[in-house]
């Protein structure tokens, strides 16, 4: 059975800091890219970051350059989502995902989902 687990969402001031953790079983890790997306009230879901379970290469988008940063352990199947300087906007709820391709965050190419975990940035 596939699964990808998210967890480390909460309630967190602006410019705190919080962990996503992402638990894949049930496929091959190496053969997938792990994104994360969000979706925040109001808005649609939007890709932020993704990372080649085979060769860690990463892709990423400008809201969250220089805040996020994105980590694998491939013995453990787990993907981190540092998120750092917290904003009120980046208040959603966050998803991972595995796809086939991670440069455009297409949702297209995502092949299995996660459950969301909820982040809230309070002003």
């Amino acid at each position: 059975e596939v699964q990808l687990q998210a967890s480390g969402g909460g309630l967190v001031q602006a410019g705190g800091s919080l962990r996503l953790s992402c638990v894949a079983s049930g496929f091959t890790f190496d053969d997938y890219h792990i994104g994360w997306f969000r979706r925040a009230p109001g808005k649609e879901r939007e890709g932020i970051f993704s990372i080649s379970g085979r060769d860690g290469s990463t892709y990423y988008t400008d809201s969250v350059k220089g805040r996020f940063t994105i980590s694998s352990d491939n013995a453990k199947n787990t993907v981190y989502l540092q998120m750092n300087s917290l904003k009120p906007e980046d208040t959603a709820v966050y998803y991972c995902a595995a796809l086939g391709s991670g440069r455009y965050f297409r949702e297209s190419d995502v092949e299995y989902w996660g459950q969301g975990t909820q982040v809230t940035v309070s002003s």
